[in-house]
């Protein structure tokens, strides 16, 4: 049963994904809830690499379908590849050194960001749209924008979700015009940073195989569906059943952690 559970929930994440955004906030807390992660010293960790890797063929995905803008801007693609890789790997790296001692006390602020920036996109996007400027960065500016994307990078190696509204915020200050090379540059950035955090996982054996592979093959049927019915579902109710399920888990990890 724990497998049809987690494959339900990352066939949801791959729609959520699709959608709005926010998978994770979907397959982590189904990963750790799971005997066998609860039962180790070490399964706040495994559930989140887990949930990285299972995530991952998602991105790859959009990536891809996102290819024909990509080539259109090549330019923001080479400046901000490498800091997003960077920022990945040592987001990554400080979640596996630092282990489950300082990550479990970060995961209900973690999944209380994650929300807070769902609850607050539609104004984000908002603001960032009157004041975001339609030339090319200066050097000051496109400097902040790199090293905003390394931390960025950095977040989404250690935990990840919310990174999309992150993104999309500092990439508005590029001068793009199109919508579309946004999303596409946003979209092939977040798999840099998921995609050598992946790795990372996957060389420090961190991920429970079984669990990844069932979940990988789930949300990518859960994203073509999500796909699909992208123009019929309403993004703001799945956007509010995200934040909903966000502020849930932050209540239930912080009530722990007091109780404890």
């Amino acid at each position: 049963m724990e497998y049809v559970w987690l494959c339900l929930a990352a066939a949801a994440a791959g729609a959520v994904n699709a959608v709005a955004g926010g998978g994770t906030l979907l397959t982590f807390p189904a990963l750790r809830f799971t005997p066998l992660l609860t039962s180790r010293w070490d399964g706040s960790i495994l559930a989140n690499a887990t949930s990285t890797v299972a995530l991952l063929p998602g991105s790859v995905a959009s990536a891809w379908g996102y290819r024909t803008e990509l080539r259109r801007c090549r330019t923001w693609l080479v400046a901000l590849s490498l800091p997003s890789l960077l920022g990945g790997g040592l987001g990554a790296e400080l979640l596996v050194h630092g282990g489950p001692r300082i990550f479990e006390p970060l995961v209900p602020w973690l999944i209380l960001t994650a929300a807070c920036l769902f609850l607050l996109q539609p104004a984000l996007a908002r603001y960032f749209r009157r004041h975001a400027g339609r030339t090319p960065p200066g050097p000051v500016l496109l400097g902040a924008i790199i090293l905003g994307q390394f931390a960025i990078g950095v977040y989404g190696g250690y935990f990840g979700a919310g990174i999309g509204i992150l993104m999309l915020s500092s990439l508005a200050f590029l001068g793009l015009d199109d919508i579309h090379h946004v999303n596409a540059l946003k979209t092939f950035l977040a798999f840099c940073t998921n995609g050598i955090s992946a790795v990372l996982f996957v060389v420090r054996a961190q991920v429970y195989w079984p669990y990844a592979v069932a979940m990988a093959a789930a949300a990518i049927l859960g994203g073509y569906v999500g796909a699909r019915w992208a123009r019929t579902l309403r993004p703001d109710a799945v956007r509010g059943m995200v934040i909903a399920i966000g502020f849930g888990l932050a209540a239930y990890y912080f009530s722990r952690q007091w109780a404890s």
